[in-house]
């Protein structure tokens, strides 16, 4: 059968090149709201951090209806350390626009969407959006995508893709890059036109694909995919089977079916083979899952998703301030939440340890797991992370790392700082060009070389430069690299930090706390530009006596201290720190917080003892 009355697709782009803000205008246009229906910015970005960060964390679902058709739209994550959100939804359709910034033009993540919708054979349709910026280079941007789609070895046919102009902020469009029409009718008539309807085997036994994984508390695991082959009903009996792990679960059966239109999730009995749909009823349902009629078990193969590169360790919080802002602090509710994530996120890898009380946690990169740390903090849990570290391979008896391919677009006279922090990092110039003033540079680089670098890179740069990286695949070690040249300011004692010791600290380093803060032995308050840890009393209190003015205290000036983000600290900490993670509080501590036994320790380390 032939689904002439439904499409499929899938938005794809770099960060920030205006997705979610297109869906809105799609949704609008679309019917999905009222003409009077106040509706907020990003209406997809329904997760609160989503909203406070300006990004898309999560693949997301919707629908809209255009001359009698239902276009099925899945917004993806644009940041390179969720791709894994994008890699597994481009299963649910059979068209994909790669949207890309009329000014910016191809960036990292842009190279990777489109390799895997080409590789997947989906067809293309390119959008050039933000064609209102001052600063656009229409032409120059249309041919940067056709030298990044015969560079990813596209096919004859995929070459002569479609190129619609946008302005997703107004919601115009057009085949011309010379005017605007006033609506999105042309981005909608070119979906219609170049993307095919399904043939879709709409009689045979019934297959559905899980592609994403959501929970509620009511009605627990609930799955998203689309309907293969056949008709799914309700209260029918199905069998679950995966194609990689070849397991079987019989005598399953869907209670709740519903269908997307718009943002709502509409209740139906049944949905035929090409719909995307919303399902429950079925515990332990993976992503991945194929669920099949009883006597047509054919599981569905699965896209491979690309593995981890950086991982952390998770453990229970042990410092002297332990469970005293946290709801969730002992081990087994830890293991549970770090667990749960894994039903919900493919690219995340989760392990026991040696240690009952730590876990290893992998990821696409550090955004990825600061965003779980995030998450889980807000949710109130209590714990400590290790410093990043990136995961190596072992290839004929070769150590290998992974390498990030780096773009920065910074002012012309600021490419020297670029380069040298470059070569300090072991990155290698790949790609140099012009745009506009600026120069935009592209290094392949070590993944642990990039560790702390964005905020050496913003001040190199002066809040001017960009930085985008993604990954770009496993090379040979390239040596010894220093992660970080200064060293930590550490309490020397358990008490409140008072502005007389702060005062007489501060000519040491910079310090991260303010007075009447409360810190333990072993805590970083903040940082020196010696190479070494200095051991500073920040409780120390001026001693009284008999001549002592009432005003004495009032000439100490503390420098202001600026507050550090969860991901500036996860690049911050050492070796030899841990971050303790609190819904309250964020305090980097050392593994040993007595001074002795940490002294003791790195005397052994050095003389190798």
């Amino acid at each position: 059968m032939i689904r002439e009355d439904l499409r499929n697709v899938a938005i794809i782009a770099h960060v920030d090149h205006g997705k979610t803000t297109l869906v809105n205008q799609m949704l609008q246009q679309g019917g999905m709201f009222r003409e009077n229906q106040q509706v907020q910015d990003r209406v997809m970005d329904s997760n609160a951090l989503e909203r406070e960060r300006g990004i898309t964390i999560l693949a997301k679902n919707t629908s809209a209806h255009y001359k009698g058709v239902k276009i099925n739209i899945v917004d993806t994550p644009g940041h390179a350390d969720f791709s894994g959100e994008v890699e597994r939804v481009l299963k649910m359709v059979n068209g994909a626009l790669i949207l890309v910034d009329a000014a910016e033009g191809p960036l990292p993540q842009t190279r990777f969407v489109m390799q895997k919708a080409l590789e997947l054979g989906l067809k293309l349709i390119i959008v050039i959006n933000k064609v209102d910026r001052p600063d656009a280079r229409i032409s120059e941007v249309v041919d940067e995508v056709l030298e990044l789609m015969m560079d990813l070895d596209a096919t004859d046919e995929q070459l002569e893709s479609p190129i619609v102009y946008c302005c997703g902020r107004t919601g115009t469009s057009s085949l011309s890059p010379d005017k605007q029409e006033p609506n999105l009718n042309p981005l909608f008539d070119t979906i219609l036109s170049h993307i095919p309807p399904m043939d879709m085997d709409v009689t045979g036994p019934t297959q559905l694909l899980v592609s994403c994984i959501d929970y509620n508390e009511f009605v627990g695991r609930i799955g998203i995919g689309r309907i293969e082959r056949g008709v799914a009903r309700t209260n029918e009996p199905v069998t679950v089977c995966n194609f990689n792990d070849k397991k079987i679960r019989t005598n399953c059966k869907i209670v709740n079916l519903y269908q997307i239109e718009g943002l709502e999730r509409v209740p139906v009995e049944t949905a035929k083979a090409g719909d995307i749909v919303v399902f429950s009823g079925i515990d332990g349902l993976n992503i991945g899952d194929t669920v099949c009629a009883p006597d047509a078990v054919e599981p569905v193969q699965f896209v491979k998703i690309e593995e981890p590169t950086v991982e952390m360790t998770f453990s229970v919080n042990d410092s002297p301030f332990a469970g005293k802002e946290g709801k969730f602090v002992t081990t087994r509710q830890l293991r549970e939440r770090l667990y749960k994530e894994l039903l919900r996120d493919v690219s995340l890898r989760v392990n026991d340890t040696d240690s009952a009380d730590s876990f290893r946690v992998c990821g696409r990169g550090e955004m990825h797991l600061s965003i779980l740390i995030e998450t889980m903090r807000r949710e109130g849990y209590e714990f400590q992370v290790s410093t990043p570290r990136v995961l190596y391979k072992e290839i004929d008896g070769v150590r290998y790392e992974p390498i990030e391919r780096l773009v920065t677009d910074v002012p012309e006279d600021m490419t020297g700082p670029v380069f040298s922090a470059m070569g300090n990092r072991k990155g290698t110039l790949m790609h140099m060009n012009a745009v506009g003033n600026r120069m935009r540079l592209e290094f392949a680089v070590p993944a642990r070389g990039l560790f702390g670098y964005k905020s050496e890179f913003l001040t190199d740069t002066k809040g001017q430069g960009i930085m985008n990286s993604v990954f770009y695949g496993y090379e040979p070690y390239k040596g010894d690299m220093q992660r970080r040249n200064t060293g930590s300011l550490v309490a020397f004692e358990t008490g409140e930090a008072v502005t007389y010791g702060l005062f007489n600290a501060q000519g040491r380093g910079t310090l991260f706390i303010t007075p009447g803060t409360p810190v333990y032995e072993g805590m970083v308050i903040g940082y020196t530009n010696l190479a070494d840890d200095i051991n500073v009393n920040v409780c120390k209190t001026k001693h009284l006596t008999n001549t002592r003015s009432s005003s004495s205290d009032d000439a100490l000036t503390l420098i202001p201290v600026s507050k550090m983000s969860l991901e500036e600290c996860l690049e911050f900490i050492a070796d030899d720190e841990l971050l303790e993670v609190t819904p309250k509080s964020l305090r980097i501590r050392k593994r040993i917080l007595d001074s002795e036994l940490r002294a003791k320790a790195r005397f052994k380390e050095k003389n190798g003892k």
